[in-house]
């Protein structure tokens, strides 16, 4: 028999193929929505602090998805939206769960790695601690948002997601017109850490933890073999049958990306998910080339 979900953030980048694969399989995804609702999502809005407990009453699991984009240049502004969009949604969706007499099962709050700050050539597992920056306080805030929720015994699992690799979308809507052109190369000097994660594996992901009791806390999603900026550009480059010899210098994508290119494109992350392979999870992708090949084939 299938479940009851409620999702946040349906429509978006993740919850797309979540929901196709969640449906696929025989569950019932009720959508959470900033629109009108009355089509079987259930409206709510975060800024203004508005959700019907009601509302959210009997779902066997609740995935939350929504946030404010972190994709563009980093204004006050557009910090202060990226970090509240997170704080409020997730309080006042942990807060109506906690509150209802039928609680869901689970949370399952998305997250990142950004948590970890820029760590150079460490191995970062989840007890590795918060590291500096707006990401890592971003994330600290994020993840701690959906405490209501884990006080009144829902099992609160965050997800902490990895560079996601697609077609399109992801970290691969600034990177690939840009290698289509020719025109790409390392950032930087290349020798940052990224651990990518397939968009299929990061939907896998979600739904291994919507169905296993066991999980609960932080989990890295990331590819168990993460790579160097120099050795993903090659092999982008290579999927793209794209020649890779014009490199970003440091200087350049801080003077057009500002502090965003310091935390996100330079930045230096050695992710490990072990963590999450013991719980019976197994990474479709694990390498690096033949998930690109698929990927642009």
């Amino acid at each position: 028999m299938g479940k009851e979900i409620l999702i946040s953030g349906a429509a978006g980048f993740v919850g797309t193929p979540l929901t196709k694969l969640l449906t696929d399989r025989g569950d019932t995804v009720v959508k959470l929505t900033r629109g009108p609702g009355g089509d079987g999502s259930i409206h709510w809005d975060p800024a203004a602090g508005e959700l019907d407990a009601a509302a959210v009453e009997g779902f066997d699991s609740v995935i939350h998805l929504a946030g404010e984009s972190i994709a563009g240049v980093w204004t006050k502004k557009k910090k202060h939206a990226i970090v509240e969009s997170r704080r409020a949604g997730t309080t006042l969706l942990a807060e109506a769960l906690a509150g209802a007499t039928d609680k869901p099962e689970s949370l399952i709050n998305s997250s990142a790695i950004g948590l970890y700050g820029s760590r150079g050539d460490e191995v970062l597992k989840e007890d590795s601690g918060v590291g500096e920056g707006f990401l890592a306080e971003l994330v600290r805030v994020w993840e701690e948002s959906a405490q209501p929720a884990r006080d009144a015994g829902i099992r609160v699992v965050n997800l902490r997601l990895g560079l996601v690799t697609a077609q399109s979308g992801g970290m691969m809507g600034p990177m690939k017109p840009a290698f289509k052109l020719g025109v790409g190369g390392k950032l930087g000097d290349g020798e940052q850490w990224w651990s990518w994660v397939t968009l299929d594996d990061v939907v896998r992901a979600f739904a291994h933890a919507v169905d296993n009791p066991a999980l609960a806390g932080p989990y890295n999603v990331a590819a168990p073999n993460p790579v160097t900026n120099a050795q993903f550009t090659k092999s982008l480059g290579h999927a793209l049958h794209r020649p890779t010899f014009l490199p970003a210098p440091k200087f350049a994508l801080k003077t057009f990306a500002g502090e965003m290119a310091d935390e996100m494109l330079l930045t230096s992350q050695r992710i490990d998910s072990s963590k999450l392979v013991a719980t019976g999870f197994e990474f479709s992708d694990t390498e690096l080339d033949p998930a690109l090949e698929r990927l642009f084939s």
